[in-house]
C-alpha cells in the first residue's frame, strides 16, 4: 500500500469579478497553476500519471473536461490521464482525497489535484443550460435553501448578530492584508501573464469598517449576511502535486501528509453548518488513529493532531477550539478562491504554513462538505 504526501502547492492569485483575470479562459487560468506546480516541484511533468480537476460550473469555456484541456494546452504530457469532477465547493478537496486514494491502492505513485473557476465568464448556473430541463424533480420536496438563507438560518439559531458578521466580514479583510504584508502568501503564488501585465497579487482587498458594511444590503430582505460578509465573485485556480513517500523521499522532495478524508453530508435546512461536522468527523478519525497509535508505540509520544478552528462565525459555536487561534490568514471572505478552487487554495495557504498539523474544511452545495487534516512530516 502507497503512502500519499503533498510534496507542492501552488494558487494564481485570485481575480474579483471583471477584474485582473477576467481577460483569460479558465483553462488558460487552470495551466498556469498546473505548469507553475510542475515546474517549482522540479520535477519532469512526464512522471505525473493522473490529474483530477475539480470545477462547478462545467459549462461553455468549463466544459469538456477542463483538467484535461488546460494540462494539454500548457503543452504538458499529453500521456498524463485527467478527469474533472463536481462536488460542489468542495470538488477540488475531494480531487485531493481521490488523487491520495489512487496513491494508496498502488495505483499511481505521481499525481495532482487542483481546481478553478473562472466565475466571470461562466457564470455560477450555466451549466443548468435551457431546454434539457432542471437538476431536480418536479415531485422535490427536500428542504434545501441557498446558501444566504441557510446563513442566516445557522445565524439565528446560533444567536449570531448582523454586527458580528461584520465585524468578522472587517476582520477577513485585516488579516488579508496583514498577511500579504507579512508575506505570508509569496510562496504560493505562481504570477499569471495577462494582456496587461503580470498578475502576482490577489484583488478584492480594501480598507473598510463596521460602520460602513453596517449600510450593506443583506442577500435576503431582513437578511444577515451581505456582501461584506460573505465571499467575493472571483477567478482563480490552484494546484497540488502528491506522491507515495518513497518517490518523494527519492526525489528529495519534503512532504506533508493529508489524512482523514471524509466527506458527509450534513443538515439540509443547514446547509454551511456542514464543515463542521466535517471536521468533528476528520478529528474524530485523527484522534482515534493517534489511539491506536500510542497503544502500538505503548506510550512513546507521537504526533498529535491539534485543535483548530475552521474560523467563519456560522461553525464557531460548534467547534472546541478558538477562533483567536485560528490560522493568521484571512479565513473566509476577502480573500477567498472560487469555489473548487477555494479547498485547495487553503490546502496550499496550510502547506505553506509553519504549523505541524492543519484542518482544512469546505462547505459545498448539496449539503456536502470536505474535510482534511494535513500533517507536517
Amino acid at each position: 500500500m502507497g503512502t500519499p504526501v503533498i510534496v507542492e502547492a501552488v494558487r494564481t492569485p485570485i481575480g474579483k469579478r471583471k477584474g485582473w483575470l477576467s481577460g483569460l479562459h479558465a483553462s488558460e487560468i487552470l495551466g498556469a497553476a498546473q505548469r507553475g506546480l510542475v515546474e517549482r516541484a522540479g520535477i519532469d511533468p512526464a512522471v505525473v500519471e493522473q490529474v483530477i480537476g475539480g470545477c462547478v460550473t462545467q459549462a461553455g469555456e468549463q466544459s469538456g473536461n477542463v483538467a484535461r484541456t488546460a494540462w494539454l494546452h500548457s503543452g504538458l504530457p499529453e500521456e498524463t490521464g485527467s478527469t474533472s469532477i463536481d462536488a460542489q465547493c468542495g470538488s477540488a478537496q475531494q480531487a485531493t482525497h481521490l488523487i491520495a486514494g489512487l496513491i494508496a491502492t498502488d495505483a499511481i505513485e505521481v499525481g495532482i489535484s487542483c481546481g478553478v473557476e473562472a466565475m466571470t465568464r461562466v457564470p455560477l448556473g450555466s451549466n443548468i443550460g435551457t431546454d434539457v430541463g432542471r437538476p431536480k424533480p418536479d415531485s422535490w420536496d427536500i428542504d434545501m435553501p441557498n446558501q444566504f438563507l441557510a446563513a442566516d438560518r445557522i445565524a439565528g439559531r446560533r444567536g449570531i448578530t448582523r454586527e458580528d458578521l461584520d465585524r468578522f466580514g472587517v476582520r477577513s479583510q485585516e488579516r488579508a492584508q496583514l498577511a500579504w504584508d507579512e508575506g505570508r502568501f509569496d510562496r504560493e503564488i505562481v504570477p499569471v501573464s495577462t494582456a496587461d501585465g503580470e498578475v502576482t497579487r490577489d484583488q478584492g482587498l480594501r480598507e473598510t469598517s463596521v460602520e460602513t458594511l453596517g449600510g450593506l444590503k443583506a442577500g435576503p430582505p431582513d437578511g444577515l449576511h451581505t456582501a461584506g460578509s460573505s465571499s467575493q465573485i472571483s477567478d482563480g485556480a490552484a494546484a497540488l502535486l502528491l506522491m507515495d513517500s518513497d518517490r518523494a523521499q527519492a526525489l528529495g522532495l519534503r512532504p506533508a501528509r493529508p489524512d482523514r478524508l471524509p466527506v458527509p453530508g450534513g443538515r439540509r435546512a443547514l446547509l454551511p453548518l456542514g464543515r463542521a461536522g466535517a471536521g468533528h468527523r476528520a478529528g474524530a478519525r485523527a484522534q482515534r488513529d493517534e489511539d491506536r497509535r500510542h497503544r502500538r508505540l505503548r506510550g512513546q509520544r507521537g504526533l498529535r493532531p491539534r485543535s483548530c478552528c475552521p474560523g467563519p462565525t456560522s461553525t464557531a459555536p460548534t467547534w472546541t477550539g478558538s477562533t483567536s487561534t485560528a490560522a493568521p490568514s484571512p479565513s473566509a471572505t476577502r480573500s477567498a478562491a472560487p469555489a473548487p478552487a477555494c479547498s485547495p487554495r487553503r490546502c496550499t495557504n496550510s502547506n505553506a504554513a509553519t504549523a505541524s498539523t492543519a484542518l482544512v474544511t469546505m462547505c459545498a452545495g448539496g449539503a456536502l462538505s470536505t474535510g482534511t487534516i494535513i500533517e507536517r512530516l
